[in-house]
């Protein structure tokens, strides 16, 4: 079952779908998703809608909300900053923990790509009130990627417009400056709990080392599923299909234990 809700941050709404069983009995587990960089609540071919419905068919709940500036929340995209990210991931989870058939000491969050380090940091920050961390080919190298093979026009367009134009997106100053600043594994690191990462062994966008960085920093805590052969999303069935099976497995096993 899934209905439509909205939420303020810093004067914005920001719009998103809330997931539950069809039948509630007591309060159940739930978890945060979200969308990468460029992306919405959906995700690539509705990856996000068809694990917030698997999750619900074994009693878990779930919210996945578009960022502001992204989908259908407020803002403008150029105005998007990772920094603004996190703080709209604080209220997700803010507003995930005020809903009265949630146990608050089983909440996890994922993230995919962008949205993979910004769960991670957001974790970092948050690791009492998270109880596991699921990564999909995680960005934490942002601060490389937003300016690799920028050509001489997209920097001329940051000096001059504010802004370059990325396959129709108009990325901002603002983002750049921000997120070249921002220590993401730094921030991510005190998370002291289970982390799923999944990645694709022939991921062109965030390199599958980025998933092995992470692994380092947190340890035997972490597990790193390889998906043979994928690329950044995920974008086969038979990709998506493993994908899908290895984060309910994984979120059922902690969030639906007594521990």
């Amino acid at each position: 079952m899934q209905k439509s809700v909205e939420i303020k941050n810093k004067g914005l709404t920001l719009r998103g779908m809330v997931h539950t069983p069809q039948i509630i009995t007591g309060r159940i587990p739930l978890v945060c998703l979200f969308h990468g960089f460029m992306g919405n609540k959906a995700e690539q071919h509705f990856i996000f809608v068809k694990l917030s419905r698997i999750l619900e068919n074994i009693g878990i709940a779930s919210v996945r909300f578009d960022f502001d500036g992204s989908g259908e929340s407020d803002g403008n995209f150029v105005d998007m900053t990772m920094s603004k990210e996190l703080d709209d991931a604080r209220a997700i989870l803010n507003y995930a923990k005020s809903l009265d058939f949630v146990d608050t000491s089983k909440i996890a969050v994922l993230g995919i790509s962008m949205g993979g380090a910004v769960a991670s940091m957001l974790a970092g920050e948050c690791k009492d009130d998270i109880k596991a961390l699921c990564l999909w080919a995680p960005a934490g190298n942002m601060g490389e990627l937003v300016m690799t093979g920028r050509s001489e026009n997209d920097i001329n367009g940051l000096k001059e417009r504010g802004y370059y134009d990325l396959d129709g997106f108009a990325v901002g100053k603002d983002f750049v400056e921000d997120v070249l600043k921002l220590d993401i594994f730094g921030i991510a690191a005190p998370y002291d709990k289970n982390v799923l990462i999944i990645h694709g062994t022939e991921d062109k966008s965030v390199p599958f080392t980025i998933s092995e960085r992470y692994g380092e920093i947190y340890g035997t805590k972490a597990v790193i599923h390889a998906v043979k052969g994928s690329d950044h999303t995920f974008d086969s069935k038979e990709w998506e299909d493993e994908t899908l099976e290895y984060t309910a497995g994984f979120l059922d096993g902690e969030l639906k234990n007594n521990i």
